[in-house]
Parts: C-alpha cells; structure tokens; sequence
C-alpha cells in the first residue's frame, strides 16, 4: 500500500496540520510517512499546501507529481493540483471558495461543505477535521483510533480538551461528503 496526498488551500485552514495528523496516524499504524510542507512566507491568508506519503514499504522521495488523492480548499489550488491527481485517483474539496468545479471524469470528485456546516455549528475550529472526517470516510488509510492519537500528538496540550470535539467532527465530515462523479 502506499499513498500520496495533496492538500492544498490558504494559510490558516488547516492544511499543514491536516498533514500532520496523516502523517502521525501512519506512524502509529507502523507505516512508512513522510510530511512535506510548502507555504508562503505570510502564512495565514497565503498559499499552503503538504503532500503526505503513506506506505507500507520504504519511500523513496517525499516529491510528488503526481497524487492518489487531493483535498482542495481554495479555487487556486483546485486549478494548480487538479490536473496532478493520478487517472482513477480522488479529489475531495469544499465547496466554499470554489467558483469553478473539477472538470476531470477520469477520476472520482467528492464534495464536502465543512465550511457551511463549521458556520451552521457555530465551530470554525473544526473546520480541517472535519474535512479530515471526509477524505477517511472515502479512503480509510488509517485506523480512527491512530487518527486520534496523531490529532493528539499535533495539539498542544492545552487543545487536549478539544479531542471529543475533534473526534465528532471527524466522524461528521464522513457522514457529509458527497461523491458527484
């Protein structure tokens, strides 16, 4: 088994911890992992994305040109990523901010409105597990109970009182992800 993800949107959604709660998930379930951050010097607002490698086997790079599955969360990043993802692969994003869906039928496209339902519940901060909740309800690569162990691990410990909150919006993003093609 090995898998490649992108995620990708702006500096303050997530994206980076998402990643590393992928990444500390895997390293629990004794996988291969490597976590390659990129985002631009003004953070919060700017550009951010990660690629996280899962596998079962040594990796060789943690570069990607390609990807089994993206999580887009801005329109930029939906136009620079979506010709990367691998013939048959996923591309998970949220609707908000995206003017312009996925125009790829050679893959399978899934949507998830965290936003919305982050605005509904009147929780922002669960915004990235609850896309998390999305992408492991589609693609389960990780057990839920190392997903919460890397969640852990990646909060400080003052967060910690957040985890049953993290973990029901992890399992909530799976029951509202849609597949449209």
């Amino acid at each position: 088994m090995k898998e490649t993800i992108i995620i990708a949107g702006f500096g303050g959604q997530g994206v980076l911890s998402m990643g590393k709660i992928l990444a500390y998930s895997g390293v629990m379930q004794d996988f291969e992992v490597t976590w390659m951050p990129s985002y631009g010097p003004e953070m919060r607002g700017g550009t951010a994305n990660v690629t996280v490698v899962l596998s079962d086997s040594r990796i060789s790079s943690p570069i990607a040109s390609e990807f089994d599955s993206a999580i887009i969360l801005n329109q930029q990043s939906l136009d620079k990523f979506e010709s990367k993802v691998k013939p048959g692969g996923i591309l998970i994003y949220d609707t908000n901010g995206i003017t312009h869906a996925p125009t790829r039928t050679d893959i399978n496209v899934y949507t998830i409105d965290a936003a919305a339902e982050c605005a509904r519940l009147g929780n922002a901060k669960m915004f990235n597990t609850m896309i998390l909740g999305g992408y492991l309800k589609v693609k389960p690569v990780v057990k839920m109970e190392n997903v919460m162990e890397g969640l852990k691990k990646s909060l400080p410990e003052r967060a910690w009182k957040l985890l049953p909150q993290n973990e029901e919006a992890i399992r909530h993003g799976g029951e509202i992800i849609k597949k449209i093609r």
